[in-house]
């Protein structure tokens, strides 16, 4: 069957699990890829800024989808596992690594899965209360990993490590993978697609296999889950790992696309927006963390671009804190089931057509 949204039906488990079941359905991911891979690239060079934005929220809010919107434990303070993983790759990058390993681009990716672990067992200290507490006390605990992490230990010490101020830089010729070296922004783009990508995809194996659901039973009943035999504790700290994992890919990732990083692109703020934009793209979806990503860079670059037309740049940051705020209670109140609740309705109608009712 290549286009039978209603009455298909499979023959294998399979078929029945495949992501993407029909010729259809895989035509549109092809468009897709191309559209990613070619069109943006070369078409599209002068908005590459915005889309390295988007594919930075987006990792970094998938992170934060992870723990929420599939094992239910509430977080406020993810940017500070993106700031251990980005403050973590600057500092290896700069030991005396072999030359031989600079040569054939070896450091770089070790460095940005050693950052990865580091960012994930950290995520994972600070997520052992939640074997004991959960809901308000566990956005505390959280909150305190924000305030801990970013506000003492990296901007006290680790910023500060070898007599530097605030700010850390990276020579671009250090990001280099093989022969590859990231440092245009079609490289930085092109780099970024492919790290979103496999972590969109080891995320959405992970829910579907035995551990996503074992976080989904906690998430929507982990008494029932424990009187199942599911072992509780053991899970939450699985998925807290995993999502401070993916933090310090994003914030690696993030680091090594800008060459310098600062305590102030991890602050309290940070981490309110990761959370604003799986609300806005739907919780418990993986289509919401690239919709409310689109969402939210598509409201910064157009309130940049009317600002501007006015002559009040300066004060772009409190139109921008404005807006999200007003994003934010405008989809609670009128689609708390977010962008990607539409987008599974407005496919429904299309392949129900004519019955969409």
């Amino acid at each position: 069957m290549a286009y039978l949204p209603c009455g298909v039906y499979h023959e294998k488990y399979s078929q029945d699990q495949a992501f993407w079941q029909t010729n259809f359905i895989r035509g549109k991911m092809v468009l897709l890829a191309v559209f990613s891979l070619l069109v943006i690239p070369i078409f599209l060079t002068d908005y590459l800024s915005e889309f390295i934005l988007l594919i930075y929220w987006a990792m970094g809010a998938l992170g934060v989808q992870l723990l929420i919107g599939f094992c239910g434990q509430l977080t406020l303070g993810h940017a500070a596992f993106l700031a251990v993983g980005a403050y973590s790759s600057f500092l290896l990058m700069t030991l005396p690594w072999p030359m031989f390993m600079h040569q054939i681009g070896a450091v770089y990716p070790l460095v940005l899965i050693i950052s990865a672990i580091i960012a994930g067992l950290w995520c994972v200290l600070f997520g052992l209360p939640s074997a004991r507490v959960k809901g308000f006390y566990l956005i505390l605990t959280t909150m305190a990993a924000q305030f801990i992490t970013v506000d003492f230990f990296i901007a006290k010490y680790v910023s500060q490590i070898g007599g530097r101020q605030q700010d850390l830089t990276l020579s671009s010729d250090l990001v280099k993978i093989g022969p590859w070296t990231i440092d245009s922004k079609v490289d930085i783009y092109l780099f970024g697609v492919i790290l979103l990508v496999i972590s969109m995809a080891v995320v959405a194996n992970l829910v579907r296999s035995k551990t996503g659901r074992a976080w989904i039973a906690i998430r929507d009943n982990d008494i029932a889950g424990e009187a199942m035999g599911i072992n509780i504790i053991g899970y939450k700290l699985y998925a807290f790992f995993v999502s401070g994992f993916i933090g310090g890919l994003t914030g690696a990732f993030w680091g090594a696309s800008r060459n310098i990083i600062s305590v102030e692109d991890f602050l309290f703020g940070k981490s309110l927006w990761l959370v604003g934009i799986i609300l806005i793209g739907g919780v418990g979806s993986l289509h919401g963390v690239v919709f409310g990503s689109l969402f939210m860079v598509f409201l910064i670059w157009a309130l940049q671009e009317i600002v501007g037309m006015i002559g009040g740049t300066g004060n772009i940051i409190y139109f921008k804190e404005i807006a999200f705020g007003l994003a934010i209670c405008g989809f609670l109140l009128f689609e708390p089931n977010g962008l990607a609740y539409r987008w599974w309705q407005s496919k429904n109608y299309f392949n129900l057509w004519p019955f969409s009712y």
